[in-house]
């Protein structure tokens, strides 16, 4: 039976709030705009994110004044055409007194002027037409230019400081403890490269010059109409409140409607990304039909909240364009009556009818930017936060490289936690010489591949000490500790390049033969010559087209091909067959001779001949020894290898 969709929305709410800032909500006028938290800081984050622009404030610079250029020549373009109108309505009406505004004089004696440099002699009306046309053309030839280096140069500005923004933030994640990682989801940790990274690029290259753009062009229009007539700039400005006052509520309303299409989408896409992964289990258990009617269920309740959140963004543009429509009707009736009484020229009032429109456009557009821009701020200190992460402690002044490391390791009296009030090991001791095999076996959590963590320090010791060759590891650079450590992991992790390539990652100065011999030690060679190009294959997604057993045989080529002296194998035949592992035997014993070899396992017949086996179960070893000796205490390991008791 298919769950309710209350229980449904239930499960994958989780899912919803982490899928939240994959796809954020648009609002605004016609959908347009972004929907995004609030920075903790926008005055901090700011100052930081201006630090990216050493090297670029000269380009900066000349973005601002074609900022400037561009505003103004859009400005001062559209009043032109108040001359040109007066002009001809004088050569119409010729004895009609009407008041001039400042800006009209200066622009009509500055055409009077051009026209009788050029044209001297000629004060035709047609003249001065022309040559105002003239005018006009190149004002705006001006502004394209503007705009045109303006987008360039804001464009090289932003994709600088974002290439900057993204190394420093990769060097950091290179610099992060192990610990970081265990406590961070992977796709939490790619969103600051992607989502938000991105969000701040919008911002610096788009949000801030439309903001920078809007506010003069916003102040530059006040002052053409106030000079034109503050009587219809008073009829403008009281339409203000009505705008702001009338998108707020739709916006406030739409952003209900949006969170709760937001949680409908990562409802949806967690179901789906689930049923997917999961499709060997769905058809299995013949569960199709039940996973159609549960996600009919999560559909349709997102068509019935998008339906919402689509027509409420939708309607935002068309009644704040009808809210300004009445403004411009009021501007356009008052100003006929103020022109029939000769209170402003007919070039005037086109002007200011003009100025009227646009008047309302910076305020849309800032009040649509900054949502934008503050949700990048928000971006942006996410990305601050990984970066003051506190790095991997740097290695003492007087850490010693240990040239020669043989691979005499001993734990001693070792106690460690990976939080104060949880304790995972209690008092370990143990020693392994060069060329020993130390098995650990024990239920799963007993703490065996923390040792192993230990052992590399991706985490450090609460207590006690660990040495390698008489040398404590924290007094070893931990450049050359992990260098001379080679292990292979249950979890197989392969790069994108050839076979070649990802063997060769053990050891970057490997020769071609190297890698091939390392292969063969591993019996990887047989199956990797069968692969279509051999070496140079190609692999996909992590080797997607290699069987699980063949790329945990690649993992062990690439340890093979390391000359590390310690070896840590955690699961690494887990996913390997029996016939295959019995195959590899020779090979693996090649591969430890002389080298100190650590061992997790679950399969006990894998450490039979291993030196020494401890016994761990909550953390301690409560038991030690070789294979016959264990067996004969018949004890934990008895019960273990026996099955009379399963392991966990």
């Amino acid at each position: 039976m298919a769950r309710s969709l209350e229980q449904l929305q239930q499960q994958y709410n989780s899912i919803a709030k982490k899928n939240a800032f994959k796809q954020r909500p648009q609002g605004g006028p016609r959908g347009r705009g972004m929907m995004g938290g609030k920075p903790k800081s926008a005055k901090k984050t700011i100052a930081r994110l201006l630090t990216y622009m050493n090297g670029f404030r000269f380009r900066f610079g000349l973005v601002l004044a074609c900022m400037l250029l561009t505003t103004v020549t859009s400005l001062v373009g559209s009043y032109l055409l108040a001359p040109i109108i007066n002009k001809l309505t004088k050569a119409v009406l010729p004895d009609k007194v009407i008041k001039v505004s400042p800006f009209e004089r200066i622009a009509d004696n500055a055409i009077t002027k051009l026209a009788g440099r050029f044209f001297p002699g000629d004060g035709k009306v047609m003249t001065y037409v022309l040559m105002a046309l003239i005018m006009l053309g190149a004002i705006y030839c001006i502004g394209v230019i503007t705009t045109y280096t303006q987008a360039r140069l804001m464009l090289s500005i932003s994709q600088g400081m974002i290439e900057r923004i993204r190394n420093d933030l990769f060097s950091k994640l290179q610099r992060l403890p192990v610990r970081y990682f265990d406590s961070k989801q992977t796709g939490e940790i790619m969103s600051r490269f992607t989502n938000d990274i991105d969000n701040i690029d919008v911002m610096i290259n788009n949000s801030f010059t439309q903001i920078v753009s809007g506010g003069v062009t916003l102040v530059g229009t006040f002052v053409f109409m106030i000079t034109t007539s503050w009587i219809l700039t008073l009829i403008t400005v009281a339409f203000i409140p009505v705008l702001l006052f009338g998108g707020f509520t739709i916006g406030k309303l739409s952003r209900k409607y949006y969170a709760a299409q937001q949680s409908a989408l990562g409802a949806v896409n967690g179901y789906i990304e689930e049923t997917v992964t999961g499709q060997k289990v769905v058809k299995v258990f013949n569960h199709e039909e039940c996973c159609v009617e549960e996600f009919s269920a999560l559909n349709d309740d997102m068509r019935d909240k998008q339906f919402k959140a689509q027509f409420w963004g939708g309607v935002t543009g068309p009644i704040m364009g009808n809210t300004s429509q009445i403004s411009y009707a009021a501007t356009v009736g008052i100003g006929g009556v103020l022109m029939i009484f000769g209170k402003i020229t007919a070039g005037g009032l086109t002007v200011f009818a003009t100025y009227s429109r646009q008047f309302a456009m910076p305020i849309n557009m800032l009040s649509q930017q900054m949502a934008t821009f503050f949700s990048a701020l928000a971006g942006a200190e996410r990305v601050f936060e990984v970066m003051d992460e506190v790095p991997e402690a740097p290695d003492a002044e007087d850490a010693n490289p240990l040239i020669g490391m043989k691979g005499h390791v001993v734990l001693d009296h070792v106690t460690f936690g990976y939080n104060p009030d949880k304790i995972v090991l209690h008092d370990i001791s143990l020693y392994a010489k060069p060329g020993q095999k130390i098995a650990f076996v024990g239920s799963t959590g007993a703490g065996k591949t923390t040792i192993t963590n230990l052992l590399n320090r991706f985490y450090d010791v609460d207590e006690g000490t660990i040495t390698i060759d008489g040398v404590n590891v924290k007094n070893i650079k931990r450049k050359n500790l992990r260098e001379n450590i080679a292990m292979v992991l249950q979890d197989t992790h392969l790069f994108s390049g050839t076979v070649m390539e990802n063997i060769r990652y053990g050891r970057l100065d490997a020769t071609d033969e190297e890698v091939i011999a390392a292969a063969k030690t591993a019996s990887a060679h047989s199956f990797i010559m069968r692969l279509s190009d051999g070496y140079n294959t190609k692999l996909e997604g992590d080797g997607a087209n290699l069987s699980q057993g063949q790329r945990q045989l690649l993992n062990i080529a690439r340890a093979a091909l390391s000359k590390a002296p310690i070896l840590v194998l955690d699961e690494a035949t887990s996913s390997v067959d029996t016939r295959t592992e019995r195959h590899i035997e020779h090979g693996m014993d090649r591969l430890m001779k002389d080298r100190t070899t650590f061992v997790i396992a679950h399969r006990l017949s894998t450490v039979r001949n291993a030196n020494a086996i401890m016994v761990l179960e909550h953390g301690e070893i409560i038991e030690r020894g070789n294979h016959d000796d264990l067996l004969a205490q018949k004890g934990r390991y008895y019960e273990l290898y026996t099955g009379v008791r399963e392991l966990d």
